[in-house]
C-alpha cells in the first residue's frame, strides 16, 4: 500500500484531508507519527512557496511521499490580508478566537457587500527524490459581523458561503469536504497523483 505523510499536526485539517483522500486507498499518516520532527518555518510570500517548502522538507526528513498545504483567508477590504499570515494573524501563539476577533475589529462598520473574501488553498506533493506537484483551490464568500456555528476550525465561523447559505462552521463536514477550497485543491491532486508516482 502506498503511504503519504501529511505535513501537518492540525487535527481538523488532517481529518478533513484523510476523509477526502480515503477513496484512493493509500495509507495516510501525519507528522504526529514522527516524534521529534523539527518545526518547519514558513517564510514564503505565497501559499505555493510555503506548501512546496513544507512538502519538500517532510519528504526529505521522512523518506516518504509528502503532502503539504498552505491555505488561508484573503479579505478584499484588507487588500488580501490575512493571507499567508492567516494562522498567526493575531500573533503567537496561534489562536483561532484571537484571529477571528482581530478580523472582526478590522472590519467593524464595513458593509456586507464590501466584506467579500475567499479561502485559498495550495497543495504540494513531494517525493524524496525531489519531484513536485502543486494544485490550487479557492472558495468565495463573505465575512459576517459575528461568528455562527460550532463546527470547523480557523475562520470557519465567520466565513459565509452563499451557495450553502451557511458559514463553514454550520456546514456538515461531509458537505464542506465537497465544496471547500481544500476539497477543490485535493480533487485536482487526486487526479494528478495517478500519473505522478
Amino acid at each position: 500500500m502506498r503511504r503519504i505523510v501529511l505535513a501537518s499536526t492540525n487535527r481538523g485539517k488532517i481529518e478533513e484531508i484523510k476523509a477526502i483522500l480515503a477513496p484512493m486507498g493509500w495509507e495516510i499518516t501525519s507528522l504526529n507519527a514522527y516524534p521529534g520532527f523539527p518545526e518547519i518555518e514558513e517564510h514564503g510570500a505565497t501559499f505555493e512557496e510555503n506548501a512546496v517548502h513544507k512538502a519538500r522538507f517532510t519528504a526529505s526528513f521522512t523518506g516518504e511521499i509528502a503532502m503539504a498545504d498552505d491555505s488561508g483567508l484573503e479579505v478584499d477590504y484588507l487588500s488580501g490580508a490575512p493571507g499567508v499570515f492567516s494562522a498567526r494573524f493575531a500573533g503567537e501563539p496561534a489562536n483561532d478566537t484571537a484571529n477571528n476577533n482581530k478580523l472582526l475589529n478590522l472590519l467593524e462598520g464595513v458593509p456586507y457587500e464590501k466584506r467579500t473574501a475567499r479561502f485559498r488553498c495550495v497543495i504540494a506533493v513531494a517525493t524524496p527524490e525531489g519531484k513536485i506537484l502543486t494544485t490550487e483551490g479557492k472558495c468565495e464568500g463573505y465575512i459576517l459581523t459575528e461568528p455562527r456555528g460550532t463546527g470547523g476550525f480557523g475562520y470557519d465561523p465567520l466565513f459565509y458561503y452563499p451557495e450553502c447559505q451557511k458559514t463553514f462552521a454550520e456546514v456538515a463536514p461531509g458537505d464542506k469536504n465537497r465544496v471547500s477550497h481544500r476539497a477543490r485543491a485535493l480533487a485536482k491532486i487526486k487526479e494528478a497523483l495517478v500519473n505522478f508516482v
